[in-house]
Formats: C-alpha cells, structure tokens, sequence
C-alpha cells in the first residue's frame, strides 16, 4: 500500500473516559471516520476483555518502555476478533505496557483488510525508526479490489492522524522543507548538520555528520538513543565519523542537537542560520513581531 495521503480538513475528536480515569480505557473516534481507537493499561485488560471494542476485527499497538533504551518498543498486529491474540500477548510477551486496537463501529473491516493495514504500519515504523520494532518480519499483503485499497488507505490515514494527535510519533515521516523555512546547522569538531523545526519536533537532514566519541556531558539516555541509531543503520559510521542516513524526525532541537553534537547541548542556541541567528533568536523575534502587531 502506498504512503497514506495527508488529512487537512478541520475535523472533531470525541474522547471517552470510560472508567472515569484519565489512565484506564478511553475510546476515541473522529469525526467521518467509520473507526474507533480503544487505549489502555495492560494492567486493566482482564477487566476489559469483554468489552465490545475488543471483540471486533482490527489492528493493535502494543507498547513499551525499558530502563535503558529511549526509542519505545513496539509490537504490531491484527486479530478476528482482537481480544483472542491479546489474551496470548498477555500471557507470553512482557515487554508491553499499554495497548492501542484500531476496529470499525460498523464491523466492516475483514481479514484482508487487517494484514494489509498490519503490513503497512510495520513498514511505515521501519522507515521512520522512531521506536524498536518488535515484529521480525513484514507480513505478506493479500491482494485486495480497487476499492477495498481505497477503503484501507482511507482508514489507515484517520488511524495515522489519531495516533498523532494522541501524542504517538512513531510512524512520523518528517515534514519537508519549504521554500520559505528557515535552515539550521551545529558544528561540533569540523562537523556539520543541518537540520529545520516542524510542529512535530526537528529534523536533521540526511548526510548530517556526528562525532563518533561521545563527551562526558552527553546524557546516558543520548549515548542509549545514538547507539540505537547505530544498531538501525540510521547513524553509520563513515571515515571516522558518523552520518545520518536519512531525514530523521527528533522530538526536540536540544534532543537533535545533543545527539548530533555529541554532548549537552541547548538546541534553541545551538541551531543557527548561515547568517548567525540562532533559532531562540528566530522565535524571539517572531514573538515581538506578533506582538507589536496586537497592538496596532
């Protein structure tokens, strides 16, 4: 299946507590969307494993965090009905601590439907590494009609936009350039990167170079990010530096420039445009701008 295509139209969001809690089951739907998206804390499933939302055909997340690594670890699957290989995952994989599953209200999405979706957002996470892909393999995709592939890009896009509006980046391709963005580079020992800020964090671009010693300021959780980097061949080592091989999205400028820079490292200061700016002089000034024009 192809990249999903953007969604700009103003839509609505319903989230449902259905605990009453913040942190148990919350059910989300979006407006025009046929889907529903049901999130909860492993510790919460065996309460849960009657709910109807988890009776149905659909696909599901499951997500964790360990002591030592800073990308989440991340398994993918589809189910008929989900909540049979959620039992499983219960009893067999420890990694996970909180769950996503994605079904249709109208219980309109079959088997193809699911292994093409399973397929599509366990290449999509490979190509952002952004998270440790539990799943060792890309299923095979059934062949589908020509309008069952519209219906399961369509329904892949909205489950994309939920899960970013949900705080979940780790499918996030980066947002290209304009024209009109401004670009940004750090050099640390005759090294450079460049890189730019969006809505989702900052992007260091492709060929950007690192140092390959760490100094003693970088924090234990960056040397643990780099070196996942590594492992995944985002950051290749190449006559006796480091490269980015791709676009990569960061979180934030100081997480990007603590990573490419090798050491502590105040990203706001620490990006700067060919002519010296440096990016917190950027926003500063856009802030005066707009403030001046609020009170004209």
């Amino acid at each position: 299946m192809d990249a999903p295509f953007p969604l700009s139209e103003p839509s609505v969001i319903r989230l449902f507590l259905a605990n009453g809690s913040p942190d148990g089951l919350r059910l989300v739907e979006k407006s025009g969307w046929i889907g529903c998206a049901a999130l909860f804390p492993r510790s919460r499933f065996p309460e849960l494993r009657g709910r109807p939302e988890l009776k149905r055909t659909g696909v599901y997340l499951l997500f964790g965090d360990t002591v030592d690594q800073q990308l989440p670890q991340v398994y993918i699957g589809e189910g008929d009905p989900v909540v049979n290989r959620l039992i499983q995952h219960f009893r067999e994989k420890d990694f996970w601590s909180h769950a996503i599953v994605f079904t249709s209200r109208d219980e309109n999405l079959h088997k193809a439907h699911l292994q093409n979706l399973e397929a599509a957002l366990i290449r999509l996470a490979r190509s952002a590494n952004r998270c440790q892909l539990i799943n060792a393999n890309v299923p095979e995709e059934p062949s589908l009609s020509e309008i069952d592939q519209a219906e399961t890009k369509l329904f892949l896009s909205q489950l994309l936009s939920v899960l970013n509006i949900l705080g979940v980046g780790v499918f996030q391709r980066p947002a290209p350039a304009t024209r009109s963005t401004p670009i940004f580079h750090a050099e640390a020992k005759g090294l450079r990167a460049e890189g730019y800020e969006t809505d989702q964090g900052f992007v260091v671009r492709s060929g950007s170079e690192s140092p390959v010693e760490v100094a003693p300021s970088c924090m234990a959780s960056i040397m643990a990010l780099r070196n996942q980097l590594k492992e995944q061949g985002t950051l290749k080592e190449s006559s006796g530096k480091l490269v980015l091989t791709q676009d990569y999205l960061f979180s934030s400028p100081s997480q990007a420039a603590t990573v490419m820079l090798a050491r502590a490292a105040n990203g706001r200061t620490e990006w700067k445009m060919n002519d010296g700016r440096s990016l917190k002089q950027l926003q500063d000034a856009a802030l005066e701008r707009e403030a001046v024009s609020a009170t004209s």
